[in-house]
């Protein structure tokens, strides 16, 4: 015969994971290891290189 435990107070029931959030628990507590940037450096510089790109576009690049 196996005892069964009663639940505590604080004591959550653990539920499977739902299919589509499964890989991402084990993907961000991988350490991978490598260059870190921070989520701003990203943003800031996607936005400079569009800004260069529409200038280059306009012609301000061309030498008169």
């Amino acid at each position: 015969m196996s005892k069964s435990k009663k639940k505590g107070r604080g004591e959550k029931e653990r539920r499977p994971t739902a299919l589509p959030a499964a890989g991402l628990l084990t993907f961000y507590e991988e350490d991978i290891g490598g260059v870190r940037v921070r989520p701003e450096v990203v943003v800031l510089s996607a936005f400079l290189l569009s800004l260069l790109v529409v200038l280059a576009h306009l012609g301000l690049f061309t030498p008169r």
